[in-house]
């Protein structure tokens, strides 16, 4: 058997249902693992003693027969999710010392599922960041590097801890969360698969606010299979989340037969953009050529208001960030500055915020309240709504036409290097999510599935987008993307 730490969810599963290993076993050779990886700075809260007090429990619930698909196998959870007792402070200062009362939903069902925390992963503070170079703990490390380089590189962001962990075999898989590509582009950049489900598939309870409308959280997995697992555990109904849908949750991994035959795979020409690198375009030609080879029906579409998806969810999800974090203000939790004599409410108000805060969720915090005040509210955040209403129909009227599921690029590039794209052209690092952000203003679900490696060997992904509600069948078409593509290469351990 490969080192315990290495197996994918599914191989874990059956070893233990076998008596080959135990969750106690699984949980200290990956307890071992990130004691080992300081240097990807994937971990940022480690949780030893309880994961061991949960994988004692999850063997217990083993040995008795009544255990689901998740129990006794190990994961990180992002720091994005409140988890009870443990430090939860979405990779950001202002939340320094933050340790919840309560549970989000999300780790809530894997722990009942037996799901074994590790700890909490880094992360873009609040999620803002394609890179994961806005965290309060220092950048994340991809444990990909460029051929025989030491150039440290980005895990992609802003679940940038979550897929550097799973990549460097930290753990068996991860949560994430995507709010404009946050899950699909950091699994993209290290080869492994992520999921962001149909928006309101999983609940959002408990976990801190970036953009209510387009945050959603997924798995981060090392497989397809893995994902069809752990989005079974994490999915379904949470009234304490108004807009988590009372819908039953399918067997995901029971629809992983692989067979497309006869399925209509939409290529959109709009996703054709000027300046692609050619490695991107090759590998989406090699992912049309493979999914035709599966039996698949490709068929040329369009979605004509894909070129202003980008600005639009540059108003929208600022807009929503200003007004979700008007709550971090130094009064009830969190951070709050030291005040000098004479200092009122205000001076408390804007000497926390900006100490608090970091650079980028400055700056999005003040877009988003410009975009808001009176004079731009209909130039900017209501004429950026219509657009995604329209963005919204282009999906639907492709749909309706019989398109089972889209095939197109996940990221215009591969992994970049930690520094490469400075905050000096900040819109330079928006456009990493230009494949993806159309996903999340439609609410729709969406998939990144490794398939190739660039000149320099470093992982690229393909991105499928499915219908409202039909991870079941996006989940099948992956799997068959993902045999074809055959995809096994690991990183060269340095770290």
């Amino acid at each position: 058997m490969a080192d315990l730490n290495e197996l994918t969810l599914a191989a874990a599963r059956d070893a233990l249902r076998a008596g080959e290993t135990t969750s106690k076993e699984l949980t200290e050779a990956c307890l071992g693992a990130i004691d080992a990886a300081g240097a990807l700075n994937a971990f940022v809260h480690k949780t030893p003693e309880l994961a061991m007090e949960r994988a004692a429990a999850a063997d217990a619930r083993i040995a008795r027969g009544d255990a689901p698909a998740m129990c006794g196998l190990p994961i990180g959870i992002k720091d994005l999710f409140c988890t009870k007792g443990v430090a939860s402070q979405a990779g950001s200062r202002i939340l320094q010392g933050f340790l919840p009362e309560y549970e989000s939903t999300v780790s809530q069902k894997l722990a009942d599922a037996g799901a074994v925390m590790l700890g909490k992963l880094n992360m873009d503070e609040f999620a803002m960041g394609s890179s994961n170079e806005t965290s309060v703990y220092g950048d994340a490390v991809n444990p990909w590097r460029r051929g025989n380089e030491t150039t440290p590189l980005t895990p992609g962001g802003s679940s940038g801890g979550s897929a550097a962990a799973v990549a460097g075999d930290l753990c068996l898989a991860a949560t994430g969360t995507d709010t404009g590509g946050s899950i699909r582009q950091p699994a993209a950049f290290t080869g492994t698969v992520g999921i962001k489900p149909t928006y309101g598939r999983c609940s959002r309870w408990g976990i801190v606010a970036f953009a209510s409308s387009l945050d959603q959280a997924g798995p981060m997995t090392k497989t397809v299979r893995d994902a069809a697992i752990m989005l079974g555990a994490m999915a379904g109904h949470d009234p304490k989340d108004s807009t988590s849908a009372d819908l039953a949750v399918p067997d995901f991994e029971a629809a992983l037969s692989g067979d497309i035959k006869g399925k209509k795979i939409g290529i959109p020409k709009e996703y054709r953009m000027e300046g692609m690198p050619q490695e991107i375009e090759t590998l989406w030609s090699d992912g049309i050529a493979m999914m035709k080879d599966a039996g698949a029906e490709i068929v040329d579409i369009s979605l004509p208001h894909t070129k202003y998806a980008l600005p639009a969810y540059y108003v929208i999800a600022p807009a929503e960030a200003s007004s979700n974090l008007a709550r971090y203000d130094g009064v009830r939790y969190g951070h709050r500055a030291k005040l000098e004599q004479g200092d009122g409410i205000t001076e408390m108000y804007e000497k926390t915020r900006a100490e608090g805060f970091g650079p980028e969720v400055q700056r999005r915090v003040m877009i988003g309240t410009y975009v808001l005040s009176a004079g731009f509210y209909d130039a900017y955040y209501n004429r950026a709504r219509r657009v995604r209403t329209l963005i919204k129909r282009d999906f639907e009227t492709v749909f309706d036409q019989g398109i089972d599921a889209i095939l197109t690029p996940a990221t215009p590039s591969a992994a970049f290097g930690l520094g490469e794209m400075t905050d000096a052209d900040p819109v330079a690092m928006y456009l990493n999510d230009v494949f993806t952000v159309t996903v999340n203003l439609a609410g729709l679900p969406g998939i990144a599935v490794p398939t190739g490696l660039d000149k320099q060997g470093l992982p690229l992904g393909l991105q499928l987008i499915g219908r409202p509600w039909g991870e079941a069948d996006l989940l099948c078409a992956a799997h068959a993307l993902e045999s074809a593509a055959g995809f096994v290469a690991k990183p060269a351990k340095w770290w």
